[in-house]
């Protein structure tokens, strides 16, 4: 049975695939031929036409019905030594022909065309989904070059134009906001269903659509490495790796089709001769048997399932690299997290102020002008809460960065000393009015910096990496369904400790090295069986290689994890993993009803040709019919019905 994948390789991304040579095109018209032809002969039959004529119609009817199915079998036999379905359809007519039953050859062929061209359609609305990406490209852009602006194909810009869009423009490339605000529509690359307000310094996708203001972005990436290209990509890529189930059907295809040809002979050949049965009857029943045990719908029933659900994952953000993973995710049993950048937001962030004889907006001034001029983490978000509260910044003088410690500047004409309290108290014991606050942070786990002003305590400020606001949530739907859930970080045991029981974990692992999480994912193998590895950095991807499934997050993630892994999160969205297992858990219910339909269908038509003498048309219709039934049912199921988008957002 010919099938196509879910689409051709790129050569690059984000450039249109080519038609190229293929003939493919031409296989719905020769269908009408066909049909066209065999209406002729059914006329010319009944009219007793001449035999030339008859003749010119029958070979038009099978050249028409048969080309691309017999192509397809003789590749296989010559180039790949193996024995198709398409061989089984393929002998069938011609032995219908053969004993002048041409008419009934030419509807098999006709039905078999048709079958081809409608599972053709059908899947290929699977890949429509994914092919429509690339209208996410504007075909061109605005770029600021050189003091000038200039319209350019995306394709051409690069790293260091500065790109500006409009609104109701989609932005071309990766980037970053240097001026202007706006909400941005990102459907199309994280599965949100509302925008997301975007200002100086927020990352934007490329695909992604611009709803109000004008935007001047940096490009980070050119087209060729944007997110939506490597959506595309890795979609395109996806069923390279089949599932098992699918790779055994493979081979099964090769055998069973081999022994119905060896039957098929023995069937032509020993009635006859053992029997005495009339040959041309027991020849007709042999093409009947060979046409309805042949396993297309079997064969079809699985690639048609995983195509439609990798299409129907990638539009809620979800990025299977194959439909092996897919059926792993429907298995999982655990899901070890990493912690940072995955149940947390990756970046640390002001989460208590308590000042000493002075407001929290003077806190902030003051540690937020000494730590402007720093490139820390902390720095950043110190400067960024007091950013967010309005406090004014000031300059500095006498800059001194005390390695491993804090800074110290003049502020105001001040002596400002800002760091680690265990540095500070070395300096000025801390009073007991702030001891309290600073023993309850260290129990939950916060990162606590002092402030000295003079040598006076000025106040505390408390920061933590927050958790992602869907974790809690996660982890609670994991356990919902039955998959435990266990944490590993590089923390220390302290902040683990607190980290997990916010969320409600019981099994976690603190203070570990990238190979300390092998072996934490090993020992969960172990005991589990099928176990899931969720991570964002360079020193996850060892783990999400290990694990059964490996998932990286898309938008935080690194590049090597996010090529590591099997399954990608775009927009890291976490809480769609529960999704993505409830879709293979039901692709999973989809592919054994198609198994389940396809040999019922064979063993009832078998049955049907030796009980009832089932007549070769009869038999080709229910044969047929039966393989667009499965493809349709995981069409309509997967990827048809939105109830997965919707459940996503």
């Amino acid at each position: 049975m010919t099938t196509q994948t879910l689409s051709q390789k790129q050569a690059s991304p984000p450039e249109k695939p080519a038609k190229g040579l293929s003939l493919a095109w031409l296989q719905p018209y020769f269908v009408v031929v066909t049909a066209i032809a065999l209406a002729l002969g059914t006329v010319g039959g009944r009219a007793e036409w001449s035999g030339g004529v008859m003749g010119v119609i029958a070979v038009t009817a099978y050249i028409a019905g048969g080309l691309f199915g017999a192509k397809t079998a003789i590749i296989s036999l010559v180039k790949e030594r193996k024995i198709d379905v398409d061989m089984l359809m393929v002998l069938a007519a011609i032995g219908a022909a053969s004993i002048g039953q041409w008419l009934e050859g030419a509807l098999l062929l006709f039905l078999f065309s048709l079958s081809n061209v409608l599972q053709d359609y059908a899947i290929g609305r699977s890949r429509q989904a994914i092919q429509s990406l690339f209208k996410l490209y504007p075909e061109t852009a605005q770029v600021r070059r050189r003091d000038a602006v200039i319209n350019i194909p995306f394709s051409d810009i690069q790293l260091e134009d500065v790109l500006l869009v409009k609104p109701g423009e989609r932005i071309a490339v990766d980037g970053v906001v240097l001026s202007g605000q706006s909400a941005i529509d990102e459907s199309p690359i994280t599965g949100e269903s509302l925008p997301v307000d975007k200002g100086v310094g927020d990352i934007v996708f490329a695909g992604t659509l611009n709803k109000q203001g004008i935007l001047d972005i940096q490009p980070t990436k050119t087209a060729k490495q944007t997110t939506l290209a490597r959506i595309i990509q890795m979609v395109e890529e996806a069923q390279d790796t089949k599932a098992p189930t699918e790779r055994f059907l493979d081979r099964f295809e090769q055998i069973y089709a081999t022994l119905i040809i060896l039957a098929t002979g023995l069937l032509i050949t020993l009635p006859p001769l053992l029997l005495g049965a009339n040959f041309q009857d027991n020849f007709y029943l042999a093409m009947v048997f060979m046409t309805v045990a042949s396993p297309c719908a079997l064969i079809i029933s699985v690639p048609s399932a995983y195509i439609s659900a990798i299409a129907s994952s990638a539009r809620m953000g979800v990025l299977l690299k194959g439909g092996a993973y897919l059926e792993h995710l429907a298995t999982l049993k655990a899901i070890a997290f990493d912690k940072t950048g995955t149940l947390t937001i990756g970046k640390p962030t002001v989460t208590d102020m308590i000042p000493l004889d002075v407001s929290e907006t003077e806190l902030l001034s003051i540690a937020g002008s000494v730590e402007a001029r720093s490139e820390h983490p902390l720095a950043r978000a110190i400067v960024a809460k007091a950013k967010e509260v309005g406090a004014t910044m000031g300059d500095i003088e006498g800059f001194e960065a005390l390695v491993g410690r804090g800074i110290q500047a003049t502020y105001a004409g001040a002596t400002i000393l800002l760091g680690s309290v265990s540095y500070l108290i070395s300096v000025t014991p801390l009073p007991e009015t702030l001891s309290e606050a600073f023993e309850t942070f260290s129990s939950q786990g916060k990162t606590t910096m002092g402030v000295l002003r003079n040598g006076q305590w000025v106040g505390l400020l408390a920061l933590s990496d927050p958790l992602r606001s869907t974790s809690k949530a996660l982890i609670q739907q994991l356990s919902d369904i039955g998959v435990s859930v266990a944490m590993f970080t590089g923390d220390n045991e302290r902040v683990a400790k607190t980290i997990a029981d916010q969320l409600g974990i019981k099994r976690f692992k603190a203070s570990l090295m990238p190979e300390d999480k092998v072996t934490a994912i090993q020992e969960l193998i172990k005991e589990f069986g099928s176990v899931g590895m969720v991570g964002d950095g360079i020193n996850d991807a060892p783990a999400l290689a290990t694990a059964t499934v490996g998932i990286a997050m898309g938008g935080a993630g690194s590049d090597v994890a996010m090529e590591t892994a099997d399954v990608v999160l775009m927009g890291d969205s976490i809480d769609r993993i529960v999704n993505a297992i409830a879709l293979a858990k039901r692709t999973r219910r989809v592919v054994w009803q198609n198994i389940t339909f396809a040999l019922l269908v064979i063993m009832f038509l078998v049955a049907g040709a030796f009980l009832i003498q089932l007549p070769l048309p009869v038999g080709v219709l229910a044969h047929e019919g039966s393989t667009v039934i499965v493809v349709l049912n995981s069409l309509i199921q997967l990827l048809l019905l939105p109830e997965w988008v919707r459940s996503s957002r």
